[in-house]
């Protein structure tokens, strides 16, 4: 009796407020439900509880639907809510009402977590129906645990997105009761979809395939990953060249000739000019040595030594060019060999006159042990103080190391590693080849069909020829860098146990023409800044014409080491070396980025060629066709 009292006043209050009400139970009564969590498609909506008459009751042996069948408790985070019938005046929390045996309500848990009775939704904004009559459908975020709020919570859902705005009538009394469950608790499922939806606000998480986002090649993207479009680069770089050493084997036939390298280096088999020129180096060397054992004992003064010391210094570069000047038999590779040589040992020889210098001015100061490190780097404890470096082993480890920095105390390596050492003994005998074999083969004849444009003054095709030229000369100018700098200096590194291995940074990254020049070249970076630049500054000269003076020592040992062998001064590579001057300026000041990095390769690959057929134009003028003339 007391049950149909309590549900006849509820459902008259419900349909004081709305009239559809009964539409609306008689259609949330038809509607099948879908069980099946895993499948996300069901609605969430909120069912009667079992105190219907029409709706079997639920047993404690489980929950059931509204068609008396039992349901599968969902796994976590499937979507899924659970509402609860209570039973009992106090189970269902506070408020739940007189009654014999059970609450006559179904609660379910609101996006607060508050009780929410049959008939009442949370007020929250209406769906795509809008009204009191509106679509059920709500939707909810995923659910993780958390208490509930209020009388004894024990489980707990996520709050929901969007709820169905509707009157609360009957069950106004609901108030703020817990709504922990207990054992007897009948739990009915609502649906909660985890995004948001459109449409009915049903959505399914494969449904959603359109997020905001950038394409791949925007700069607001923030994709860096083009190493699949660097390995394109590559195949069509080699495909490329593949083509042109085909035609250039169909045009020319095999030109590669080992045999004929020997005579780039002697004319006559019993006659080594080149050879006797690298051993009197020692010469040179020595009478350093001894100018500083002299300095170091107090026999001689710093005015006498430093003028001595000049004067052996000049002597070095202008004798090894007057003797390739003079003696015929000698070749000009033999003589670029010999000349380089010699250029190397005038900077290794500045370098060890100046560094014991500031030893023994420091030494007069009374602070060798703290300065000495200032001068020559870290220094371990222990390690050799000056004069103490002044001997034969010393010197000549400074002569045989890969740098033009000396140091009283080198960092070394512990040990030599023999497989490092073979694979740059074979990297050095392998490109050494390869070396020969393009510049027999490609370069030569690109060169010499070259010759009659130049005589022609044909622009167009003398423009044709240095684009031809262009992609050998600067391919081999590369193989050269590797060979050199990686493959040789490292070699002669591990065998001398040199523990500064750093010959070259990122050159090939360079967004200005200073960069390239400081970094693609480090020991002569290094003897520049130590030795040429700093002491410029020292001695006030200013930032810029230490700068200029630095490209002006360069470009005069690339001209010297051209020009003197060629036997002729044109002044090409000195001219090339000094625009870099005001190159640097307008890339440094017009191009950034990328633009700057296009701006060097273009000099590099452009400006060789250039150069190059500058000077094998000159030669071939005044050697063969004077010949030919005479």
């Amino acid at each position: 009796m007391h049950h149909d009292t309590v549900a006849a006043s509820g459902q008259a209050s419900v349909l004081a407020f709305f009239p559809s009400i009964a539409y609306l139970e008689e259609e949330m009564l038809t509607l099948p439900l879908f069980l099946d969590h895993k499948s996300r498609r069901a609605y969430g909506r909120h069912y009667p509880c079992a105190s219907h008459s029409h709706v079997p009751r639920p047993t404690s042996a489980g929950p059931t639907n509204h068609r008396g069948r039992r349901l599968r408790r969902p796994a976590e985070g499937s979507g899924w809510q659970l509402t609860a019938v209570g039973r009992g005046g106090g189970e269902a929390g506070a408020g739940a009402g007189p009654g014999p045996g059970r609450a006559e309500r179904c609660l379910c848990r609101g996006a607060a977590g508050r009780s929410v009775a049959v008939g009442e939704v949370e007020p929250k904004e209406m769906g795509d129906r809008g009204g009191a009559s509106g679509s059920r459908r709500r939707r909810t975020g995923p659910r993780t645990a958390s208490g509930g709020s209020g009388g004894g919570g024990s489980s707990g859902s996520q709050p929901e997105d969007e709820l169905r705005a509707a009157a609360a009538g009957a069950g106004a009394d609901a108030g703020g009761g817990g709504d922990a469950r207990t054992p007897d608790a009948a739990p009915a499922l609502t649906r909660t979809p985890a995004g948001e939806g459109d449409g009915e606000g049903v959505e399914h998480s494969d449904l959603r395939c359109h997020r905001v986002q950038e394409s791949l090649f925007s700069s607001a993207s923030g994709f860096s990953n083009y190493r699949g479009i660097l390995n394109w680069c590559v195949v069509m770089l080699i495909l490329s060249n593949a083509r042109l050493f085909l035609e250039n084997i169909i045009k020319y036939g095999i030109l590669v000739d080992p045999i004929q390298v020997v005579s780039l280096f002697l004319k006559d088999p019993y006659s080594w000019p080149s050879l006797c020129l690298i051993i009197v180096t020692n010469g040179f060397a020595l009478a350093a040595f001894q100018v500083e054992k002299c300095l170091a004992k107090g026999t001689i003064t710093e005015r006498v030594g430093l003028l001595l010391h000049m004067a052996n210094l000049i002597t070095m570069l202008c004798f090894p060019a007057a003797v390739v000047l003079m003696v015929k038999s000698i070749t000009p590779v033999g003589s670029v060999l010999a000349l380089g040589f010699y250029t190397v040992l005038f900077l290794k020889m500045v370098s060890y006159y100046q560094v014991n210098l500031w030893c023994r001015e420091y030494k007069a100061k009374k602070q060798a042990a703290s300065e000495t490190r200032k001068a020559n780097g870290d220094v371990v404890s222990g390690g050799v103080k000056y004069p103490a470096n002044l001997t034969y082993q010393d010197l000549y480890y400074f002569l045989f190391a890969p740098t033009l920095c000396y140091e009283l105390n080198f960092p070394r390596s512990p040990r030599i590693r023999k497989r490092f050492l073979l694979r740059r003994l074979f990297e050095m005998l392998f490109f050494t080849q390869l070396l020969v074999g393009l510049i027999q083969q490609w370069m030569v004849p690109t060169i010499q069909n070259s010759m009659k444009p130049f005589r022609d003054m044909d622009y167009s095709r003398i423009i044709e020829r240095l684009l031809k030229l262009a992609v050998p000369n600067h391919f081999i100018w590369l193989i050269f860098f590797y060979w050199f700098f990686h493959s040789c200096l490292n070699a002669l590194a591990e065998l001398m146990q040199f523990g500064d291995r750093e010959f070259y940074r990122d050159w090939w990254n360079s967004e200005s023409v200073t960069y390239f020049w400081q970094n693609w070249n480090i020991p002569v970076h290094k003897w520049c800044l130590r030795h040429f630049y700093k002491p410029a500054l020292r001695m006030g000269v200013s930032k810029w014409m230490a700068k200029t003076g630095v490209f002006l020592a360069s470009a005069f040992f690339h001209e010297y080491l051209v020009s003197v062998p060629l036997r002729m001064f044109r002044l090409w590579s000195f001219t090339g070396m000094m625009a870099q001057i005001p190159l640097a300026w307008i890339v440094g000041r017009f191009l950034q980025g990328n633009y700057g990095n296009a701006a060097v390769w273009l000099s590099l690959i452009i400006g060789q060629p250039v150069a190059v057929l500058m000077y094998v134009h000159d030669y071939y003028v005044l050697n063969y066709e004077a010949q030919m003339i005479s």
